[in-house]
């Protein structure tokens, strides 16, 4: 899912996210619960009206926004007290709140508030926040208004502890939610160590429901993940790269800001069918980039989350076809490492 934070993915129309293969979006309540409010987007139609999107949305419910982004003043078992980082002014959230709030977006997906720690981070500590969580799921459950046409998924956490991520995933799987996340990961711990929380977490979460993994990541990441069991992703990556000039090919991520590309004609790269491949050289992508186009950051974000889309639709077809580990290592043998950064 390409990452709308704000109802928007940055640079990119909707049309052009369908033409790139994009089947759901992620927003996020926390932002626009702040600006515009959920009363403004309710009134004009919810959010896919709101911002053009036929498509389904998913909503994160804006706590790991609040323990990251926000001033935060007070957590208790009640929800949290913080300061907007807009304007100053001091806002409650609570798991009913977090679930009102979703609920009048009216996202087709929704997700339980939870209390995100970061890494690394004392057992003690981690423990606390994932009882936390729980309750706070069984809490946004019962505050659900619209379960007929909005899935409440619950959100696992537990930090880099194997036994408090399987306590938790099996006490939500007790709650029989629509699906599953699995968050706090991607928060400075490394691959290696995420991918052991998902080796632990995953056999505990419902087999026939998606599983869903917050926040990540890279296509090496994608991959590996995907062959663990994991269902949806949502990461900034695609986009936020593509506007400082990284592009994602099957052969690894160009730097176009690169002297080598001054003069390069090629495209970007030649099995891929988006508007920046099928018209534009490399050479004429780095003269946008350092002439500081807007179309730079539009055509090379087209570019990666069509690259992005492409890759899970192969993994989903290898999986119909048998062949996942096939495409795994296919895949490892051509993705190189990142381009070295080169003096301009």
């Amino acid at each position: 899912m390409p990452v709308g934070t704000q109802g928007a993915v940055k640079a990119l129309l909707p049309s052009q996210l369908e033409a790139a293969g994009t089947q759901m979006l992620l927003g996020n309540a926390y932002h626009l619960h702040l600006r515009p409010g959920e009363a403004v987007v309710a009134r004009l139609g919810g959010l896919h009206a709101f911002m053009g999107w036929r498509r389904p949305i998913l909503t994160d419910s804006g706590g790991f926004q609040v323990f990251s982004l926000a001033d935060l003043r007070r957590v208790s078992d009640d929800g949290v007290e913080f300061r907007s980082h807009l304007d100053g002014a001091t806002v409650q959230l609570t798991p009913e709140k977090a679930t009102a709030v979703q609920n009048a977006l009216g996202a087709d997906i929704i997700m339980a508030f939870d209390e995100c720690v970061p890494y690394p981070c004392e057992r003690d500590r981690a423990e606390v926040a994932m009882r936390r969580s729980v309750a706070w799921a069984l809490r946004c459950q019962k505050a659900h208004a619209r379960p007929g046409d909005q899935a409440l998924f619950g959100i696992v956490q537990g930090s880099v502890f194997p036994d408090l991520r399987v306590e938790c995933a099996m006490r939500l799987a007790d709650l029989d939610l629509p699906g599953y996340a699995i968050g706090g990961v991607s928060v400075g711990e490394g691959d290696e160590l995420m991918y052991r929380v998902l080796d632990a977490t995953l056999p505990h979460l419902p087999a026939g429901k998606p599983r869903y993994l917050m926040g990540v990541g890279t296509p090496r990441n994608l991959i590996e993940c995907i062959e663990r069991g994991v269902d949806l992703f949502d990461c900034v990556l695609p986009t936020r790269n593509a506007r400082s000039g990284q592009a994602f090919t099957a052969h690894g991520v160009v730097r176009l800001r690169n002297l080598r590309h001054r003069d390069d004609p090629r495209p970007l790269d030649p099995t891929c069918e988006c508007a920046a491949c099928r018209g534009f050289s490399r050479a004429y992508l780095r003269h946008l980039f350092h002439a500081r186009e807007i179309a730079a950051a539009v055509l090379v974000s087209l570019h990666n989350v069509a690259f992005y889309q492409r890759l899970v639709r192969g993994c989903r077809q290898a999986i119909l076809d048998g062949r996942l580990a096939d495409l795994k290592r296919a895949f490892l043998e051509t993705y190189q490492q990142p381009e070295e950064k080169e003096t301009q």
